[in-house]
């Protein structure tokens, strides 16, 4: 076996699974994992992040850096940023199903993408017959890890037939045993007041699925020639059956022993045993038993324990048990058969050389599984997959060139109904049906078009503006939002951010559709359905009505509705700043959300319709500050990331970063420099911009030239590569606008997109 270093590779190295002084299987495997791999590696710091059932039950030791509450989401989001912010060079997952939050724990995937560092994931559970959900966990999994390691060869087998998994991404390595002497257990007995006794163990969490029915059964044939017959099961019940069910399940075993005769025979030590103790409890028996019932059982840690230390075993031929014990290492016996437990556990303890032989042999495969060689055994997979991990080259990012605004992904994701809403990579995905705030931004974008065959604008023009129509719910005085694929409304009011935009593009299309009879229809569907802004409550949807309301003065001076509609919130947003601002932060609320330009943004564009320069000052002041914000150390445009949300006075954090804030951006910038005359807003818009084209954290493209697509958004390892409605519109509409900036900055004959 190649030998790790764990020396001049691998500095810190960060551990996910459960962890002591929580009570169940995988908290010890995980606990002796961590402590193998400081004994062998002390120059490798292990930070351990502990899955927590019970928030604020345990009393972690210092080796925990962080407890994640399992069911959480967001802890999940602060453990990833925490660990990549910490100079981790991989991260080491211990996998069960049940420990981790979400559906079928997939939570644990969204901690994962949101990292850019290789990971190699343990295995403790592998299903051959999986739900959608756990299948779903799985290859998310194997889509993300480097490696995988099994504990054995059936669960390499599984993953290839059942995941059909890549061979070469999985490892086997078994589980780990204490590293400690054969002893003869009867110099062990004496101190659990066993001397004198020929004892039987059997160890685990008490659950119905660890089959001690089936060796009470065997128990009356063997007392009759071993009446100093003992059989110990230890362990405390399992603590989920604990909390449903109580001890009813530990009683009923009682009852058994004393309905088979054999109740002083028997005897149950409920507790959690701690490591040593469970070793020592192990030495001081005669025969090790794993009666279990689950024939797909992969792992068993207290079997590999029993082997460890050299304890002849007999055991059902659950996967585990067979290819340990396989070679004469130990006795395999069917599930639930009664006589052949008992005929074997008698042959053993009949013979002391059979027992001798047997002991001998279990304990020279131990001597391959002990702690240190599976800390050695994994260092080498985590050095290999830390040193594949290609470096990233600092990259020679180009001022972004302008993209011609381009209908092909536009049209690729509409049909006769609308606009649908989300995409699988790029091909439509129409189970989500249609939404109401895709259609207004695809309108909008109808009239920004520079260049477009005016047969296909008007087309798409008609079937845009016929969505936004039938919408239209007269009953409530409001737009619906959701649409399914078989054109049935999911909703009968919309949201408010949904009705503030749909107004916006009315006002857009009054003024600037290039057909007379939708600017036509426009203004009428304005007119009748724009008072509703007085009952929006939602900054951002009046965000959203005042920008329809500018644009509809735009088109019609003097528009009364429309003046209403932008005087009656600025002087609220007004009240609002001056509660929230501190000397760090210039916002209008407490918290960053989604879409943050707009708000400026809308104050300019009132600013400037009303003749008010006190609402241009605060538009311009807070655009200066959310851009700052928005500004990465090496000066390129960041986005608010989706995980910034909420967060009451918070900076922003770096990811997810989504299309809609660099083209919210653009166009108040675009608003910016109209007000003012200020280039520097130009530069900003470009800016912003150029974080479509790769000038941008991870300096990739969102946009993809050939079809005026554009991807979801950046994550920490990497793109979503999904594209949307919204995102392909994002990136539209932003180029519509720099369309117009570059072709007034030459003296070309064009305008200014003022979609916004």
């Amino acid at each position: 076996m190649v030998q790790a270093s764990g020396r001049d590779t691998i500095e810190r190295l960060v551990l996910i699974g459960n962890f002591l002084p929580r009570k169940c299987g995988l908290a010890t495997f995980t606990t002796d994992v961590y402590q193998a791999m400081r004994a062998r590696f002390p120059q490798v710091a292990v930070d351990v992040y502990a899955m927590d059932d019970h928030p604020g039950r345990y009393a972690y030791p210092p080796a925990v850096t962080a407890a994640i509450p399992q069911d959480d989401l967001s802890a999940y989001v602060d453990a990833a940023r925490a660990i990549e912010a910490s100079g981790a060079q991989a991260i080491w997952v211990q996998h069960e199903y049940g420990i981790y939050g979400g559906t079928a724990g997939d939570n644990l995937l969204a901690l994962l993408d949101r990292t850019t560092l290789p990971v190699i994931v343990t295995l403790h559970t592998i299903l051959e017959k999986p739900s959608v959900d756990e299948r779903r966990v799985m290859e998310g999994l194997l889509a993300r890890a480097a490696r995988i390691v099994v504990m054995a060869e059936r669960g390499r087998e599984i993953l290839r037939r059942v995941y059909g998994a890549n061979p070469r991404q999985i490892v086997m390595i078994p589980h780990g045993v204490p590293d400690r002497a054969l002893v003869d257990p009867e110099t062990m007995k004496e101190r659990f007041g066993w001397a004198g006794r020929e004892v039987v163990l059997t160890f685990g969490l008490l659950a119905p699925n660890k089959g001690i029915e089936t060796l009470i059964a065997a128990l009356p044939a063997v007392k009759e020639r071993h009446p100093n017959l003992l059989y110990v099961v230890l362990g405390a019940t399992h603590p989920n059956l604990v909390a449903s069910k109580g001890e009813a399940y530990r009683d009923s075993l009682k009852a058994l022993a004393e309905e088979k005769g054999v109740a002083e025979n028997i005897e149950f030590i409920d507790e959690f045993v701690e490591y040593d103790a469970l070793i020592d409890y192990l030495q001081a028996a005669d025969i090790y038993a794993t009666p279990y019932t689950n024939p797909a059982q992969i792992t068993s840690g207290t079997l590999s324990y029993a082997v460890g230390v050299g304890k002849p075993v007999i055991s059902t031929p659950y996967v585990h048990a067979t290819e340990i014990l396989a070679d004469g290492h130990g006795v395999l016996v069917d599930f639930k058969d009664v006589d052949a437990f008992a005929r074997e556990i008698d042959t053993l303890l009949s013979s002391d050389r059979d027992r001798k032989r047997l002991s001998e042999r279990a304990y020279a495969r131990g001597r391959t599984m002990i702690w240190p060689r599976l800390a050695e055994a994994t260092m080498v997979e985590i050095e290999a997959i830390v040193a594949a991990r290609p470096a990233r080259l600092p990259a020679v990012v180009a001022v972004p060139r302008n993209l011609l605004p381009d209908m092909a992904a536009v049209e690729r994701m509409s049909d006769a109904t609308g606009m649908l809403q989300h995409s699988i990579f790029s091909i439509p995905d129409r189970r989500h049906g249609y939404c109401i705030d895709d259609n207004a931004r695809a309108l909008m974008l109808m009239s920004a078009m520079p260049v477009m065959d005016a047969v296909q604008r008007d087309k798409w023009t008609t079937i845009y503006a016929s969505f936004l129509q039938y919408a239209w719910n007269p009953e409530a005085r409001r737009f619906r939002n959701f649409m399914g694929f078989d054109r049935i409304w999911c909703e009968d009011v919309g949201s408010e951010d949904s009705n503030g935009r749909t107004l916006w593009a009315l006002g857009v299309t009054a003024r600037d559709a290039r057909d007379a009879k939708h600017r036509d229809w426009a203004r009428t569907m304005f007119d009748s359905t724009a008072s509703l802004a007085f009952e929006l409550g939602s900054l951002r949807a009046q965000s959203f009505a005042m920008l329809g309301a500018a644009a509809m003065l735009d088109a019609r001076p003097g528009h009364e509705l429309a003046k209403e509609i932008l005087a009656r919130f600025p002087d609220v947003y007004m009240e609002m700043l001056a509660e929230t601002r501190r000397p760090e932060w210039e916002w209008f609320e407490i918290v960053l959300a989604y879409d943050n330009a707009r708000l400026p943004q809308a104050l300019i564009r009132a600013g400037v319709a009303l003749e008010r320069q006190d609402l241009i000052d605060v538009g311009l002041s807070t655009l200066e500050w959310i851009v700052s914000k928005q500004t990465s150390p090496q000066g390129r445009f960041r986005a608010v990331g989706t995980e910034s949300f909420g967060r009451p006075y918070g900076e922003p954090l770096k990811f997810d970063q989504q299309p809609l804030e660099a083209q919210a951006t653009v166009d108040a910038c675009v608003a910016a420099h109209e007000a003012t005359g200020d280039a520097k807003w130009l530069d900003e818009a470009r800016r912003a911009y150029g974080w479509f084209m790769g000038d941008n954290d991870l300096d990739m493209p969102l946009a993809t030239s050939a079809d005026g697509g554009c991807f979801d958004g950046l994550m920490p390892a990497g793109l979503n590569r999904n594209q949307g409605a919204e995102s392909i519109l994002a990136l539209q509409l932003a180029s519509c606008a720099i369309w117009g900036l570059s072709k007034a900055s030459s003296g070309v004959a064009g305008k200014t997109s003022q979609a916004a």
